[in-house]
């Protein structure tokens, strides 16, 4: 799990970074809202880490459930 938090915030920080920066390029598109709007920025990087830690968390409790003695003898 550590591992996927890191890699989540790493990826939110690289997203809000870049998104800033192109900031300029997507104000045309956008309609009704800012392009560096906090709120919305703030929830897509909410929903977009919450995704990951989701995705880390049901492999690693599925290996935490094994028992390593079990598995080490089965080889």
């Amino acid at each position: 799990m550590r591992q996927g938090a890191a890699i989540a915030v790493a990826g939110t920080v690289a997203g809000l970074v870049l998104g800033l920066a192109a900031a300029r390029t997507l104000r045309s598109i956008l309609f009704g809202v800012s392009a560096s709007d906090p709120l919305v920025l703030t929830g897509a990087a909410v929903v977009l880490a919450a995704t990951t830690l989701l995705a880390c968390y049901v492999p690693a409790r599925r290996a935490a459930s094994v028992d390593p003695a079990r598995t080490l003898a089965d080889q």
